[in-house]
């Protein structure tokens, strides 16, 4: 797992030495093991390796013997077998990304096709005078860009954009209201104008410093649920999820697991001993004063029956202060959802532990049916319940107008040939899961040099769990039908049909022991006096305690503005931060 940038003029002319520094130094913390750098006419490439597969000779660009390059951000799981297939091709090293390399070389717009895994890929092919960016399906690896009169750069993150100065330090108004009421933003419009997500499954070709195609890989099978009984099912959901596991834990570095105690991580905790017979290292983290939910205990004694050994983490109101802005400033990308803070404690530790690689449980809700607003999707209930996220975090109000107008764009198309169910899975999987759920798991572990792996998220994983009739998936009583009652016979002991509780802090009753000095502080910064009336944001920190979601989105927004768009420094508490920024 890496970090790329790079940089291809309109005129030809070499690119400046302080453009391609800055870039460098700005995706550094992602690759803190080497540097690599290729410039030649117009184009540079430029790579920080994490060092995961091939130690030795996998260091980036890649080359073909016609001159070809590439560096990638990313795990080809099916790297054996396409290497199997390609038997003419001359391989020089063992790097898991170089069968892409010569796949762009030879197949042009349609590479990515045949790779199963995780990437953000750049390839520039100087016979044929262009550069294709590729990212997965999924959008698990994050791709960015931005076009000025004279280039077109590209970056693993924003953050690299701006400090390059190809993009002003702004947030669009429309993606704050977005922010405030959806926790992310969506689209391929970022919140800093100017800047644009590559598209999660979506290949660029760049030309003379302009993007003359597109092409888009689904992530999703297209047509309505099959015909499946429950035990075939299930049969085949253990092959699938074994498959998936199993080609997830190629690594060259010691892997590890993150244990919530919940469905999802314990799913793979069983896999995990299943596929290697040996004892899984897993991390979970708990708060201060425990609580309701609080599963890392649930975690340790699962951990225990599996013979894993597990690291508890605990998080504190302290933590909380001291680190939250810290944490909102490795969030160039912005997601107000609370469980960053515990995932970066966790990136931090994983590091600590000597563990670069961890696996993950995010898309087991999206695929397999987990939330409950799936179930309103189903008759009867469909017909009385709203719409999904038809109300804000702030409800709606006149001040943030146009916050729904992205999702609803991905409704319109998420439907076509589904049930209610699977357009609702559709739109979760096109917008929440790559602009909330997975920027969270990349920042919050990059920052830290770790690589998160995702099993759910797989083609062979979808391809299977999203076509399933939508009774094994959301229940009269349950989500995740099937993945629950596999569970239940795969490890007994694990709670298959506990109530899922989620992974998120106490942050309303840390807000709310300090609510009438936040409040203010809030109220007075830049970002959040521009969007909300200051009543509105004394009202949201007065109910912390009873609903956390409001205050916490107020005070999130109002530390990534300080840090990404006035440029305050993050070192500072909670307090000191948004003294500066209200100044």
């Amino acid at each position: 797992m890496c970090g790329l940038a790079g940089v291809m003029t309109r005129d030809g002319g070499a690119p400046e030495p302080a453009l391609l520094h800055a870039l460098r130094e700005a995706i550094a913390h992602r690759g803190p093991d080497g540097h690599g750098q290729l410039v030649r006419g117009g184009t540079a490439l430029i790579h920080a390796r994490l060092s995961i597969i091939d130690l030795q000779t996998g260091d980036q660009p890649l080359f073909t013997p016609a001159g070809a390059a590439l560096v990638a951000n990313g795990e080809i799981y099916n790297d054996p077998d396409l290497r199997a297939a390609m038997t003419a091709t001359p391989f020089r090293t063992r790097s898991d990304c170089e069968p892409a390399l010569f796949l762009a070389e030879s197949e042009g717009i349609g590479f990515a096709d045949r790779l199963r895994g995780m990437y953000a890929i750049a390839v520039h092919d100087p016979a044929a005078g262009r550069l294709l960016l590729a990212r997965d399906p999924f959008g698990i690896k994050p791709l960015y860009y931005a076009a000025t009169a004279h280039l077109f750069a590209f970056a693993s993150e924003p953050g690299a954009l701006l400090a390059a100065g190809l993009a002003a330090r702004a947030a669009a108004p429309r993606r704050v209201a977005e922010l405030l009421q959806l926790k992310f933003t969506t689209g391929a419009e970022t919140i800093f104008p100017g800047i644009f997500r590559v598209l999660p499954g979506e290949t660029l070709v760049v030309e003379a410093g302009r993007v003359v195609a597109r092409r888009m890989r689904a992530a999703l099978p297209a047509g309505g649920p099959l015909r499946l009984g429950h035990a075939e099912a299930k049969r085949r959901l253990d092959a699938v999820l074994l498959d998936s596991v199993t080609a997830h834990l190629r690594s060259d570095v010691p892997y590890g697991l993150f244990l919530s105690g919940g469905i999802d991580s314990s799913a793979l905790l069983a896999l995990m001993k299943r596929a290697t017979g040996q004892r899984v290292q897993a991390l979970t983290v708990g708060w201060e004063g425990g609580g309701a939910l609080d599963e890392s205990r649930e975690a340790e004694r699962l951990a225990r029956v599996m013979g894993a050994d597990c690291t508890r983490l605990e998080m504190t109101a302290r933590d909380f202060w001291a680190l939250a802005p810290r944490i909102a400033a490795s969030i160039d990308d912005p997601t107000a959802d609370a469980a960053v803070l515990p995932s970066w404690l966790l990136g931090r530790a994983a590091r600590a532990g000597g563990l670069k690689v961890t696996l993950c449980g995010e898309g087991a809700d999206e695929l397999f049916g987990g939330y409950s607003r799936y179930k309103k999707r189903r008759a009867p209930w469909r017909w009385v319940a709203r719409r999904p996220r038809a109300k804000g975090v702030f409800g709606d109000p006149a001040a943030l107008a146009g916050w729904r107008d992205g999702i609803a764009a991905a409704e319109a198309v998420a439907g076509q040939g589904r049930t209610p169910l699977q357009a609702a899975q559709a739109v979760d999987i096109a917008e929440w899961l790559p602009n909330d759920l997975l920027t969270k798991l990349d920042r919050t572990l990059m920052v830290h040099g770790v690589e998160g792996r995702t099993p759910f998220l797989d083609p062979v994983v979808a391809e299977f769990g999203f076509r399933l009739p939508d009774a094994l998936k959301a229940g009269a009583r349950f989500g995740k039908v099937l993945l629950r009652d596999w569970l239940a016979e795969a490890f007994p002991q694990a709670g298959a049909y506990a109530r899922k509780k989620g992974f998120k802090p106490p942050v309303g009753a840390w807000m709310a022991a300090r609510s009438a000095e936040l409040a203010p502080l809030v109220a007075t910064t830049p970002a959040i006096a521009a969007s909300l009336p200051a009543a509105a944001v004394h009202a949201a920190f007065a109910e912390a305690a009873r609903d956390s979601q409001p205050a916490w989105s107020l005070l999130f927004v109002a530390l990534w503005h300080a840090h990404h768009i006035q440029g305050v420094p993050a070192d500072g508490d909670i307090g000191e931060v948004l003294r500066a920024a209200g100044r």
